[in-house]
């Protein structure tokens, strides 16, 4: 096993790919990257798929769905799921060994849904039910609409990865949604000691728009600290309410800690230290999603220290008013975050279906 992702693991940070495909699946290398390199499990979304089924891998998957006769989404839906199920069972020790905790495998609506409440719900129910096995989440989008969807997904007893959250101000909503679906569960009978969650909160895009309104400032000097400030902040969010006496109830009910994972963790700024959001964020109870290369380069060269987050959160805080200083608007800055996180999630959907939709009629 890899020494620096040990660490990582030791540290108490879940290490969890950010991609998946067939070929990964078939060629054994998401095994390998289980057995070498810690990965503790999987996120997809919609741009990770339509990058994945251009693969001539799923040449015959595609065409026994044109032989059934179905559409695009029909078709994207069972092949995504089988892919999914496919990399359940693969972490299937992992889930048992860690008590759930780990060796999840994350699938995600439609993002066109990410604005209607009842159709999120709906579609996360077929999910869980195409995919089958106990250790998926169903990723659900932190938009407003989606936080009541959160709420009814997780009273079912459906374990949910909320996504795209960039503000601490909406990742305290996704909290609240979270308690309150725990509460419905309970309620409706649901073992509280089997349905987990995480609140993924994007960290580079941060960046990448911070600093974008920091050079037009003329505030070079202060680039590349805001996704990090954020995400510690999220953190310390974290540490406070799952410290309340709500969660003390919950918690005596069985409930389970939502993590928070710390995703878009690859390093879109050439000049930065390419595993920055990943060794500048290391803390307990915590996931880290990563691309391939962000994990090999933390795997060669990344130092992982015990905890870079909580000795760190005085100084995010400073580093926010200062920021606010400067003239950024940091509420301004997330939400346009999220805004954009969904259009480019619509973008790459309507990418999948199109290519879906041609290699299905091409294979009739």
């Amino acid at each position: 096993m890899n020494q620096n992702l040990s660490n990582l693991t030791a540290a108490g940070v879940s290490a969890w790919l950010d991609d998946l495909s067939r070929d990964r699946l078939q060629s054994g290398n998401l095994k390998d990257l289980i057995s070498n390199y810690s990965v503790r499990g999987v996120t997809t979304n919609p741009t990770i798929f339509a990058g994945a089924l251009k693969g001539a891998s799923y040449s015959p998957a595609i065409a026994a769905e044109a032989k059934a006769g179905s559409s695009a989404s029909q078709a994207i839906a069972n092949i995504t799921s089988k892919d999914v199920s496919d990399a359940c069972d693969l972490f299937a020790d992992l889930y048992r060994e860690s008590n759930g905790v780990d060796g999840r495998v994350s699938i995600e609506v439609e993002p066109t849904l990410a604005f209607d409440t009842e159709a999120t719900i709906a579609q996360a129910k077929e999910l869980f039910a195409l995919v089958g096995k106990e250790n998926v989440l169903i990723k659900i989008p932190a938009t407003k609409p989606g936080l009541p969807a959160i709420t009814a997904v997780t009273a079912m007893g459906i374990s949910v990865n909320v996504t795209l959250i960039f503000s601490v101000e909406r990742y305290n909503e996704v909290i609240d949604s979270y308690f309150e679906g725990l509460r419905q569960a309970a309620a409706n009978g649901h073992d509280l000691n089997k349905i987990h969650s995480v609140a993924s909160f994007f960290v580079s895009r941060v960046d990448t728009e911070v600093d974008k309104r920091l050079e037009l400032l003329g505030k070079p000097e202060l680039k590349s600290k805001a996704a990090l400030a954020n995400a510690r902040l999220a953190y310390e969010l974290f540490l406070n309410r799952f410290a309340t006496q709500e969660w003390r109830e919950l918690e005596a009910k069985g409930a389970r800690l939502q993590r928070p994972l710390m995703a878009s963790t690859g390093v879109k700024d050439p000049a930065l230290t390419d595993t920055l959001y990943v060794t500048e964020l290391v803390a307990a109870n915590l996931v880290n999603t990563m691309p391939e290369k962000t994990l090999m380069a933390t795997a060669d060269h990344g130092v992982v220290p015990s905890d870079s987050i909580t000795p760190n959160i005085p100084s995010a805080h400073e580093f926010l008013a200062e920021l606010e200083s400067a003239g950024v608007d940091f509420n301004e800055v997330t939400a346009l975050l999220e805004k954009e996180g969904v259009e480019k999630f619509i973008v790459s959907w309507g990418e999948l279906v199109d290519l879906v939709a041609a290699a299905l009629e091409a294979a009739k």
